[in-house]
């Protein structure tokens, strides 16, 4: 087995190796000479053990993992892909014997495992799965039906469009092709970043995979082989967006005890055995707790059993015509495609390494699972490609909407939908989680304004350059401040200094730049109208959610919801017979007594997830917001900060794929205080890319021992 290990300036992986075996194994063990720690605390989200070494906080997350059968499913996942694709089963293998080899030399590099007393473990060949699985069970946002079933229930059934829009809890991104006839070179140009939350380390390793089949530049997500999201084969490349579709279903259930275990209610009206047994989950410093796992027919049960929801509140909820259901509802029970199919969708990985045009590409998604994504392709023959990739469940309607009551016919799945197909537009196509190619598949999407922007902004120039692209990536226009400042300006009557806010930001250019202090008046009003409406006496029975785990309750939180969904808000014809321009007018004029001190960045600052976290002073100052094209997340009456952004940035050259280039938000390297730890982070706060090399002869030949 022959592997080479290059980097480049910035320390980013180059492999390179005589079979694409060999190749997965060197992926998996520069991984964890890189990533050891973030590795090895992803095994443990996947099988619900992160609380052992992590403490108390991480324990939500944990029984989650355990009731959803995270670990059992990537087994049984990867038990079907042995039998089904044998040489990918073989190939996922070597990935994971990669990272076992590599792992024992990069725990010593990272301080982490020091700090917590945890020894590296084992990847079994399904962990790769498992991690996957770990990384976007909660990526199609399946807790919003919980919101949406106690919105309609308080506010009625338009509360569903009121509230419908994207929010900190939701997975996005920016994705633009431009066709060769819009392009200086001829050759398309694919363009982006993925919005997610910002960890440290990031959610994205650069890395170069090379071995006679394929040579692949791109974006991996640590811990799964091959480049899944993002890629550059030199002649083709693929890049996606969250499609915001629904393929998850939440089902009420009736639950009983028997004196053999526990039953529940099926739709043919019968009672039916539930599989049943506990598991011990181990806490660091605590007392281990014991958990009860169930899974019907329909799925495992992630809320609640025989005795009714956490802290026994034994909440009914709305059935699928939105009256309540009976109080003997005790249980959630969670179905996902993958516990269903056994089928996580790796078989597109290895085809789409070897893909060399769209049509190549296009097969390979054929076999995509999930998350459901929009994709963009292009190649070098003019060839290009956008579609919807993923399965999504036929089914009734109202399971995308709300929970539906599993003792009800009419609520299974039938088969999958076909994915959307769509064309160009003038050589453009663009998507930003609007509602666009999947707007069949989803209820919730990202409001348009990121979309409509990246267009407008596309078509003020009639060709561009991959050197042009950082200007789209790095745009702070605020669209959706429209509504508000349409009501401030219908405002007179005021005090004096009221009236001057007033008149300033009336004239302000409704840009988010880091260095604005109008953007941070704005933000302060915006906070103040928030919070004003969030009180006011209509919404009070939202403040108090039912006693879901703690995990799920963040789609629930009443101020989020609001804040994310203002525009709606402050647009509607009518809201609950609340008067909004006294709301606007009283939040305007205590922002006026009050008005901010500084700029948008003296408290528009990163928040990044750290699995340790540390007591260090807030990250850097940003630029942008929620609806800007620059999508750096605060929160809208809750804080400023941004825990959510663009997790990469990407320009993919067809014309020269040494043209292209990347970033990322801190650096290739996940070990505190190595010269890569953080070395992008001054490029990724500038809006700068750093650029992709492909000539072998300028990259540095690099050794990673084992022990």
């Amino acid at each position: 087995m022959t592997v080479e290990t290059y980097r480049d300036a910035w320390g980013v992986p180059h492999l390179r190796a005589s079979s694409a075996r060999a190749l997965a194994h060197a992926q998996g063990r520069v991984t964890a000479h890189d990533r050891a720690w973030q590795l090895e605390t992803e095994r443990h989200r996947a099988r619900g053990t992160s609380a052992s070494f992590l403490g108390a906080d991480a324990l939500p997350w944990d029984v989650l993992a355990r009731r959803a059968r995270l670990d059992d499913t990537a087994r049984r996942c990867f038990a079907a892909l042995e039998s089904r694709d044998a040489e990918t089963a073989d190939w996922v293998r070597a990935y994971a014997d990669g990272v076992n080899a590599g792992l024992r030399a990069g725990a010593r590099r990272a301080p982490e495992f020091a700090r917590t007393g945890l020894l590296p473990g084992r990847w079994q060949p399904w962990t790769p799965l498992g991690v996957w699985l770990a990384t976007h069970i909660l990526f199609a946002g399946f807790p919003a039906k919980l919101w949406r079933e106690q919105a309609v229930r308080h506010l009625g059934a338009d509360a569903v469009r009121l509230f419908a829009t994207d929010g900190p809890g939701t997975a996005g991104s920016n994705g633009w092709l431009v066709s060769g006839d819009r392009t200086e070179s001829g050759h398309a140009l694919i363009a982006g970043d993925p919005h997610r939350f910002i960890e440290d380390p990031g959610v994205y390793q650069q890395i170069r995979l090379s071995c006679p089949e394929f040579d692949v530049v791109g974006l991996a997500v640590p811990g799964v082989p091959g480049i899944a999201h993002f890629g550059h084969t030199g002649t083709v490349a693929w890049a996606i967006t969250n499609a915001m579709a629904d393929y998850q279903d939440l089902y009420r259930e009736r639950l009983r005890r028997t004196g053999a275990g526990v039953e529940a209610l099926g739709p043919d009206g019968a009672w039916h055995r539930a599989s049943r047994h506990t598991e011990t989950v181990e806490i660091a410093g605590e007392t281990p707790v014991l958990i009860e796992l169930i899974e019907t027919d329909r799925g495992p049960v992630i809320a609640g059993g025989p005795e009714g929801l956490e802290a026994g509140t034994g909440t009914g909820g709305a059935g699928g015509d939105g009256t309540l259901l009976a109080d003997d509802a005790q249980a959630l029970a969670l179905r996902y495609p993958p516990r269903v199919t056994e089928d996580l969708g790796f078989g597109a990985l290895l085809p789409l390494l070897r893909a060399r045009t769209v049509a190549d590409v296009d097969r390979a998604l054929d076999a995509w699972a999930e998350p459901v994504n929009v994709v963009h392709a292009a190649d070098t023959a003019g060839g290009t490609l956008h579609r919807v990739a993923g399965r999504v469940p036929l089914r009734a309607e109202a399971n995308r909407v709300r929970p539906v009551p599993a003792w009800e016919p009419g609520h299974e799945w039938h088969g999958t939908h076909e994915t959307p197909y769509a064309g160009l537009t003038d050589g453009v196509a663009v998507m930003a989680n609007q509602r666009g190619p999947a707007g069949p598949l989803g209820v919730e999407f990202a409001p348009p304004h990121r979309a409509a922007r990246i267009r407008a902004l596309l078509d003020a120039r009639r060709t561009w350059s991959a050197d042009g692209m950082s200007a789209i990536h790095t745009d702070t226009h605020l669209a959706s401040a429209g509504p508000l400042l349409d009501h401030v300006a219908a405002l007179d009557g005021l005090t004096h200094s009221a009236t001057l806010l007033r008149d300033r930001l009336l004239a302000w250019n409704r840009r988010m730049d880091a260095d604005s202090a109008d953007a941070a008046a704005y933000a302060a009003l915006r906070t103040a109208v928030v919070r004003r409406l969030a009180a006011h006496p209509v919404f009070a029975p939202l403040t108090e959610p039912p006693a879901y785990p703690d995990v799920l309750l963040p789609w629930l939180a009443l101020v989020p919801r609001i804040g994310h969904a203002l525009e709606h808000l402050l647009r509607a014809e009518e809201l609950y017979g609340i008067d909004r321009p006294a709301i606007v007018r009283a939040a305007l004029e205590a922002t006026a007594a009050a008005p901010p001190a500084g700029t948008w960045s003296d408290t528009h600052r990163l928040a990044p997830w750290r699995a340790l976290p540390d007591r260090a002073d807030d990250g850097p100052g940003l630029a942008g917001d929620h609806d800007c094209v620059l999508c750096t997340s605060a929160v809208p009456g809750l804080t400023d900060r941004a825990a959510r952004g663009p997790a990469a940035r990407y320009v993919w050259d067809l014309a020269d794929r040494a043209g292209s280039r990347w970033v990322v938000p801190f650096g290739a390297d996940g070990v505190p205080g190595a010269v890569h730890h953080h070395d992008q982070l001054p490029l990724w706060l500038k809006g700068e890319l750093a650029p992709i090399v492909t000539d072998w002869s300028l990259l540095h030949r690099t050794e990673e021992t084992d022990d």
